[in-house]
Parts: structure tokens; C-alpha cells; sequence
């Protein structure tokens, strides 16, 4: 199975696209698009929707993952977002693939076990799961990429895909998972 997440923003939307094959995840792409401040909003409206069909057409993806709008203090920001988050809704109804919707906080719980963990956290985790010998960044990527982490572990696959010596930490407070899990602490 392939999925596509995809991290939504005015300016920087981050994208990953991993595939869960033979019991293991890997990652196929990874990427932000950078959009410039200057631009109208409808041209970046429009740059962010080809982008990410230019994904879509490559790899193929039977799902795509996004997240959904959290608040936020500035209207106008709210809904900038939710007009791009529309554009990806509607490419992905466009392609015909299925789309899920999280919440960062149940992306986080699913990547590192904690709904608070911070995107340091969940960027440690996304490169632990995919085996990857370095973190991808900016977090818009490893946003991205959590997201479809987390769509195919609620998709019904289990721990044991994680690649092995790689353990997902149980939910619990910061002092237990600091304790049994000290190579993840970043300090």
C-alpha cells in the first residue's frame, strides 16, 4: 500500500510518500513546496494542486492523509489554510483516492506514543520507522510523512511492521518514556 501525507500551508506545504510492503514502511519521496510570499494566493493555490498531482501521478498513492485545521488566532491565516487544504481535498476527489483526515495530535500519538510530543520528537520517530540514517528536514516534511505513518498504522497494520530494533513507546508520562526509552530523548 501507498500513502500519501501531506502537510498543507500558504507557503510551505510538505508532502511524503511511503509505502508499506512486505511488512516494513519505506520511503518512496519526500519534499516541501515552497511557495513565494508575493505571490497571489490563487497562484500558489494553483502551484501547490500541480505539484502534488505530479506526486500523485508518479507514485501512485491508494490513500492520501492530511491534516486537519487546527484553530488559530489570525482569521485570515485560518482561512488561507482552509483554502489550500480545499485544493488538496478536491485533487485528491479528483484522482479518486481515499482521504483521511488527523489531527496532529493523534499524528503525534501515533508516531511517538505521546499526543504532545514536540515536532523534534515526531521527527526522530518518522526517521526511526522508516529506517532512514538521517531526519528529513524541515518538519513540514516529517509532518508529512507522520501523517501517512500514522494513516497506515490505524489502516490495521501493527507494531510489527516497525523495522526491528526500532520499539514505538507505550503511552504514559515523559518520566516513564525518558527511562525506557533514552536513545530518543533529544537533548
Amino acid at each position: 500500500m501507498v500513502v500519501l501525507g501531506v502537510d498543507p500551508g500558504s507557503l510551505n506545504t510538505g508532502y511524503g510518500v511511503i509505502s508499506f510492503d512486505s511488512g516494513a514502511f519505506s520511503m518512496l519521496s519526500c519534499g516541501v513546496i515552497r511557495l513565494h510570499s508575493l505571490r497571489s494566493h490563487a497562484e500558489r493555490i494553483g502551484r501547490i494542486y500541480r505539484e502534488l498531482e505530479k506526486v500523485i501521478d508518479i507514485f501512485q498513492p491508494e490513500r492520501v492523509a492530511i491534516e486537519t485545521v487546527f484553530l488559530c488566532r489570525n482569521p485570515q491565516s485560518a482561512l488561507k489554510l482552509g483554502q489550500v487544504r480545499g485544493a488538496v481535498i478536491a485533487l485528491v476527489m479528483n484522482k479518486g483516492l481515499g482521504l483521511h483526515e488527523y489531527a496532529p495530535r493523534e499524528v503525534k500519538l501515533a508516531v511517538t506514543g505521546k499526543g504532545a510530543a514536540r515536532k523534534e520528537q515526531v521527527s526522530f520517530m518518522v526517521s526511526r520507522m522508516l529506517g532512514l540514517k538521517e531526519e528529513p528536514g524541515p518538519y513540514d516534511i516529517t509532518d508529512a510523512l507522520g501523517l501517512a505513518l500514522c494513516d497506515l498504522l490505524r489502516a490495521g497494520t501493527t507494531e510489527a511492521v516497525i523495522p526491528q530494533g526500532v520499539s514505538r513507546p507505550r503511552r504514559g508520562n515523559w518520566s516513564t518514556f525518558v527511562r525506557e526509552y533514552p536513545h530518543m530523548v533529544i537533548r
